[in-house]
């Protein structure tokens, strides 16, 4: 079996893309190939995890100049002609669409070409690149039960999530507030937590705090810090953190945007969290994963434009006081869970072949 799997960009993208791989090359044999941007992640995750990936030229079409609009419709038929030229050269079996820049002109290429598709879509509202395809592909994988509407026979299958997440457990005593901004850290967290910290760590003597600023923040936060006289003994300030799982299994409370890949270790981890959406996600996809969790009782959700000190006190002071309101939180959290995601789509996969 012979999958192409197209699109990245961020990591929500990527990520999976990658655990969807696996899973393929791993329990089903397959030769996988993908398909990328020089943008973005995949240039450097995809070598990284052993797998091939082809590069082909495509824009943006949303949030960005007129000019540049016009310049990706103008590349966007050449890009699918190279697609076009990638399959007949692979000849996959099916086609994968991760969502990002590559995702559409590579689904339209395979749809052309009458070769079987798979809509793979994190988020609980579809990106430009899925939503174009989506009346068109054979199947999708989706994360959300809303977001089955905008495709052909879709499956709520979840978020692929690295299998750690489900097994964590706590492993030092008192409460652990744990701050992050996915991979490139959240400029808002970085400027407004150390403003409130010491009168966190002063309202709850068994508080620790991890704090992930992202590796261009990590010398400018540290420096809030200590401008302000916030004391380290119960404050570790870093720019990235590799051993996540861990993390989340020591937190009792986790601060954090709501991409896709966050919102699925969320769940799969079974925690508290508060919310804050990334303002500028395309689509406003952060708000509605967000919305999603909030409704299920699984998070409290700050919009950015009404982000203050005080508000932020008064929810991550309201939650970290309540352990019986956090415990119910974590456990509404872990029923949105997946464990069996990637099986599921690697299932999906091999029943499209063929067809």
């Amino acid at each position: 079996m012979r999958v192409l799997i197209a699109g990245g960009g961020t990591g929500g993208h990527v990520i999976p893309a990658l655990a969807i791989a696996r899973e393929l090359r791993d329990a089903h044999g397959a030769e996988v190939r993908f398909v990328g941007t020089a943008r973005g992640l995949e240039t450097r995750l995809v070598p990284e995890a052993g797998f091939p990936v082809e590069l082909i030229r495509v824009g943006q079409l949303k949030g960005v100049s007129l000019a540049t609009r016009a310049r990706t419709l103008f590349d966007l038929p050449l890009g699918v002609m190279r697609c076009v030229e990638l399959l007949r050269g692979f000849r996959p079996d099916v086609v994968i669409g991760v969502g990002g820049y590559a995702s559409g002109p590579a689904m339209m290429a395979a749809i052309l070409l009458r070769i079987p598709t798979l809509a793979f879509e994190p988020n609980a509202v579809p990106g430009l690149a899925n939503r174009l395809v989506g009346r068109w592909v054979n199947a999708a994988a989706v994360n959300f039960e809303e977001t089955r509407r905008f495709f052909r026979n879709a499956l709520v299958t979840g978020t692929p999530v690295r299998p750690e997440f489900f097994s964590i457990e706590k492993t030092v005593p008192g409460k652990r507030l744990l701050v992050f901004g996915a991979s490139q850290g959240a400029r808002v967290f970085n400027e407004l937590v150390p403003k409130i910290m010491q009168r966190l760590l002063d309202a709850f003597p068994e508080l620790n705090v991890v704090h992930q600023t992202g590796a261009r923040h990590g010398k400018s936060t540290l420096e809030i810090y200590k401008r302000l006289g916030v004391g380290f003994e119960r404050l570790v300030v870093t720019p990235y953190l590799d051993d996540m799982p861990r993390q989340f299994g020591d937190a009792d409370l986790i601060l954090c945007r709501s991409g896709a890949s966050s919102v699925a270790e969320l769940a799969a981890a079974g925690k508290a969290a508060v919310l804050v959406p990334f303002p500028q996600a395309a689509d406003d996809h952060q708000r509605k994963n967000a919305d999603a969790f909030v409704a299920a009782g699984a998070a409290e959700l700050i919009v950015e434009a009404e982000l203050s000190e005080e508000r932020l006190l008064e929810v991550l002071s309201g939650l970290l006081g309540d352990d019986g309101r956090r415990a119910e939180m974590g456990r509404r959290a872990l029923g949105l869970a997946h464990p069996e995601a990637v099986r599921e789509i690697g299932l999906m996969v091999v029943g499209l072949v063929g067809r």
